[in-house]
């Protein structure tokens, strides 16, 4: 059985202030919530359909057509973020679209990319449609919030030499970033090298842009090198760009590729 007040709390969770106040989130499916239940994060309460009845599962769900199961889960506490040497990490400036953030982390998870640093104007992580769109990626890949521009800047211009570590502050929260040396920063423009042609290296920072704009001028004042995902043939008359989350995929796993 559910309560109530139950009902209450689940569904004041489809707000963003109330996520952040109670620091949970809610996932649906029977997948989503089994990835829940594995992933070692706390949940704090699960429901089945069979146990609580079709009425009130659907008062408590937000898709349109309730699923068999929904899980109520803790949002994890923030962790210092430190780039290890040869690590690939993807930089999302202003993306906006659930749908596009959730795909994303789905094709970090399977790139084996496990961090993603986002500027503050990124959609939240927790949104339900992202949550969904992850299809579980989001148990396995964090998200770092921060002020984009400024953080991807620092790592950019910390070098050290005779094996001294570099330390820059990372975020409000008093993470750090410690670098044993430069840092390439990549970043998708329709102006950059043909990323088929272009030297990449094993790890680095891969800056992908906001949907209307793309990279913004004050994040891309940080990108060491411009890529390009050229159109074939390359003198075709084709579309104007690329969805950001298919540019992702092309982009991370033209530089795994090279890793073989």
């Amino acid at each position: 059985m559910i309560s109530k007040n139950e009902i209450k709390e689940i569904k004041a969770l489809g707000q963003k202030k109330f996520r952040d106040e109670r620091r949970l989130f809610v996932v649906e499916g029977e997948k989503l919530v089994d990835e829940a239940l594995r992933s070692g994060w706390d949940v704090v309460a699960h429901y089945r359909l069979e146990d609580i009845g079709e009425e009130a599962m659907a008062r408590i769900s937000q898709l349109t057509h309730p699923s068999p199961a929904l899980a109520i889960v803790r949002q994890p506490e923030p962790v210092p973020f430190a780039l290890a040497d040869g690590e690939l990490v993807l930089a999302l400036d202003g993306i906006r679209d659930p749908g596009n953030l959730g795909t994303i982390l789905r094709i970090a998870d399977w790139f084996g990319i496990r961090r993603i640093l986002a500027s503050h104007d990124t959609v939240e992580v927790y949104n339900p449609k992202v949550v969904q769109a992850t299809m579980g990626a989001i148990f396995r890949v964090r998200i770092h919030y921060c002020d984009l521009s400024f953080q991807l800047q620092s790592m950019k211009d910390c070098v050290t030499a005779g094996g001294v570590s570099c330390s820059e502050p990372f975020s409000a929260r008093g993470t750090k970033y410690q670098s044993r040396g430069a840092i390439p920063v990549y970043g998708t423009f329709l102006e950059g090298d043909n990323i088929y042609e272009t030297n990449l290296t094993k790890g680095g920072i891969i800056v992908m842009g906001s949907e209307a704009n793309g990279i913004s001028p004050q994040v891309a004042a940080a990108v060491t090198q411009k890529l390009f995902i050229p159109p074939f043939p390359h003198d075709a008359h084709t579309s104007e760009s690329l969805n950001v989350a298919v540019a992702t995929a092309i982009t991370c796993a033209e530089f795994r590729r090279r890793m073989d």
